[in-house]
């Protein structure tokens, strides 16, 4: 595709835009009905206990008070959980974490609710507590499960990483740790689940896969999938912490056989307690370098503190894991990361997956490297960076789209700049002004594992074009993404094009938002399925027009003679030929990356596509007050290619947001952080000025060459900030 594309490269509007900007977007924390019931959980309040008994008599006695759910009314299995099931909807006989639900109250008001949970009596025999990592791994330690307390263990192996360590110049060895944070999107946890006109339960839930909703939930009620309906209502915010069950479980749970909707809302301090966060880390890593600074070993071992369960715990060490060596050449690695047990809330997937804690090691002790070599920090890593034909740690050839060299290239001259700035006398005595550099890599989708996406794209016969994608767009901006795509193979604007989005009874399978896979996978199955419904219209223009279809092109909602414009069917012409001889008008698209699995040692090819960026971050620093003021983000990140450049840079100024936060200073601290008074994230007047570079290394396998920026553009942000403050 050239670079005069007619839609790709654009700036078009979200369908939903002017909802949003005009307050009139209906949320899922909006949605009501007048018949609704208020739902709310009774939660454990403690770290690790065996139940004794239940008694809910009392609290369903009281007026308003419809009924009490226990784990003993669930009718199908107990557990959900993306990856690994082992998190009860409401706990059957042991509690792990203070989050635990153990009863469901359904009450005609909210006041009915609040009084039952306190009439409800649980008798307790407390357990001991692990709440260190550490302690859970001791022999003897108490059991969190009875499968034992690590949940997983990911090796990454490749040459030998003694002999890479007896060749180095330099060689350092350092312990690095990461704190858990929270994912604080602006809706908290909602969704009402009803019975429609038709008998269907249907769940409207804020949500980022409606598919695995439906397949998890439907278990829990011992339903076929079919019978139950997961639509995404317009969702605030998720990434990643609405991959994980939450209402959606126990609105199924009531609503089936109260037979009346059923709504639930978490509080901003229920979310904190009961919402999963990220893994906080311990990392020790051994790296060594030749006199040039090229890597020669990394050896690593890892802790994740996976808190009480582990539904996305697999696929977060094992991206640590993958990612550890960083966006750089390495020829041998040791690496091994465990995911273990604790007594905390839950850990689980967030914007990154990982790989924000291991960019924190991996970055900081390059720059070591860097300063005992008299390298810049540009230098040390354009000499080790990933390039096409690079083999990275898992044994994986990069083929094409390693776009890493050229944001050094294009952070150079700012990284000059800063330098200049932070030799000059800062406004006060107390301050001094730092300058750092933070790169990164990211395996596009699921890591090692098959990731498909499916799509459709219909005509009807008026001539109007539907997009139907199961991806689920939580402020990212896939859906104007998806239409981009679509309208550029078929010649019509996106404005022109309806569609239905993440709705299980009309959509197929697009797998989660997440993992920065949607415009790539995604993105792919749209591309495929627009590419059929085209030569569709193409062939069925031919033969009415007695030419051959190379001779037509699609424009403007017409099929149209190259030669002769004024020759030509319109959509709507094609839709009722087409409808009239019975052909197909609605085309299946589908994508799935080519990946293979990881063996025993880690090897193999875990990703069809990386992205890969580099961010430079000024800043000073009261060395009095430790007051940190960020000066200015330079963001280059390489998207292969931009469909959407304010989506992209809407994205890398949110992520450079959050990365600044998780750099500097959020810290969830569980049992002292209850609401946003005690949790506190980057608000507007803290963001300093951000410099955004698309860089476009094309992608052979994306969509007119794209791939994901979701949380590529996050990564590199709090490397840079540490880097400046060292």
């Amino acid at each position: 595709m050239s670079k005069n594309a007619k839609f790709i490269g654009k700036n078009e509007l979200h369908p939903r835009v002017w909802d949003k900007a005009r307050g009139e977007a209906i949320f899922a924390a909006d949605l009501f009905d007048e018949r609704q019931l208020v739902l709310k959980a009774l939660r454990a309040g403690r770290h690790h206990a065996e139940i004794v008994s239940i008694d809910c008599s009392a609290a369903e006695a009281l007026p308003g008070v419809v009924r009490v759910f226990t784990a003993k009314d669930i009718p199908g299995r107990n557990t959900v959980g993306i990856i690994n099931k082992d998190w009860p909807i409401l706990a059957v006989d042991k509690i792990r974490s203070e989050a635990d639900a153990v009863a469901l109250v359904a009450a005609e008001t909210e006041d009915a609710a609040e009084a039952a949970l306190k009439a409800i009596k649980v008798e307790w025999k407390d357990l001991p507590a692990i709440l260190d990592p550490e302690d859970a791994l001791k022999e003897g330690a108490p059991l969190i499960h009875e499968s034992g307390n690590i949940l997983f263990k990911r090796p990454v192996k490749k040459g030998d990483v003694e002999a890479g360590f007896a060749a180095s110049h330099h060689i350092l060895e350092k312990e690095y740790e990461t704190q858990m944070v929270d994912h604080c999107y602006i809706e908290p946890e909602a969704g009402i689940g009803y019975i429609d006109k038709d008998g269907l339960l249907t769940m409207e839930v804020s949500t980022q896969n409606t598919h695995y909703d439906q397949a998890d939930i439907a278990a829990v009620l011992g339903i076929p999938e079919e019978q139950l309906r997961v639509i995404q209502a317009v969702t605030g915010g998720g990434f990643g912490g609405k991959l994980d069950i939450s209402v959606q479980g126990v609105t199924g749970l009531a609503s089936t056989p109260l037979r009346r909707p059923c709504r639930y809302l978490y509080s901003r301090e229920e979310s904190f307690l009961a919402s999963g966060k990220r893994h906080p880390m311990k990392i020790k890593l051994k790296t060594g370098v030749d006199k040039n600074g090229k890597l020669l070993a990394v050896q690593a071992r890892v802790v994740a503190a996976g808190g009480a369960y582990g539904p996305y715990g697999i696929a977060v060490v094992t991206r640590t894991a993958v990612h550890l060596t960083g966006p750089y050449e390495c020829p041998n690695v040791d690496i091994e990361a465990l995911e273990v047990y604790t007594n905390h809330p839950f850990c689980c997937a967030m914007r990154g997956f990982g790989t924000p804690q291991g960019a924190m090691a991996h970055e900081s002790q390059l720059d070591l490297h860097a300063q005992a070599l008299g390298l810049d920090p540009i230098e040390i890593r354009m000499r080790n960076a990933l390039v096409d034909g690079s083999v990275q740690s898992t044994g994986q050839t990069i083929k094409g789209s390693a776009g890493l060299q050229k944001c050094l290239q294009e952070v150079r001259p700012y990284y000059e700049e800063a330098l200049a700035w932070a030799r000059e006398k800062p406004s006060l005595p107390t301050r001094k002004r730092g300058v750092g550099v933070g790169a990164m890599w990211y395996g596009c989708g699921n890591t090692a594992a098959k990731n498909p996406a499916g799509a459709h794209v219909a005509i009807d016969m008026d001539g109007g074009l539907t997009l139907f994608s199961g991806a689920a767009d939580i402020g990212q901006g896939s859906t104007i993404t998806l239409l981009q795509i679509a309208a550029e193979i078929l010649g019509v604007a996106p404005a022109r094009f309806k569609t239905v989005i993440a709705d299980t009874k009309y959509t197929v399978n697009a797998g989660a938002s997440s993992a920065s896979r949607q415009t790539y996978v995604s993105g792919n199955a749209v591309h495929d399925a627009a590419t059929k419904l085209a030569a569709a219209l193409l062939e069925r223009a031919a033969d009415k027009l007695k030419v051959d279809k190379s001779e037509l092109e699609l424009k403007d909602g017409k099929a149209v003679l190259k030669a002769n414009p004024e020759t030509f069917m319109t959509f709507a012409q094609l839709g009722r030929s087409m409808h009239q001889l019975g052909l197909p008008m609605k085309m299946e698209g589908y994508f799935d990356p080519d990946t293979t699995p990881l063996d025993a040692d880690g090897q193999g090819s875990p990703y069809g596509t990386y992205a890969f960026a580099c961010q430079l971050v000024q800043l000073e620093v009261d060395v009095l007050t430790a007051e940190i003021d960020v000066r200015k983000v330079v963001a280059a990140h390489d998207v292969g290619r931009s469909i959407n450049p304010a989506n992209l840079v809407g994205q890398i100024c949110g992520g450079v947001g959050m990365g600044l936060g998780y750099g500097i200073i959020e810290e969830f601290e569980p049992g002292k952080c209850e609401s946003l008074k005690d949790y506190h994230i980057c608000t507007a007047t803290d963001l300093p000025e951000i410099v955004s570079i698309l860089v476009e290394d094309t992608e052979p396998t994306g969509p007119f060459g794209a791939k994901g920026i979701g949380e590529p553009s996050l990564i590199p942000t709090a490397p840079a900030a540490i880097n400046a403050l060292e």
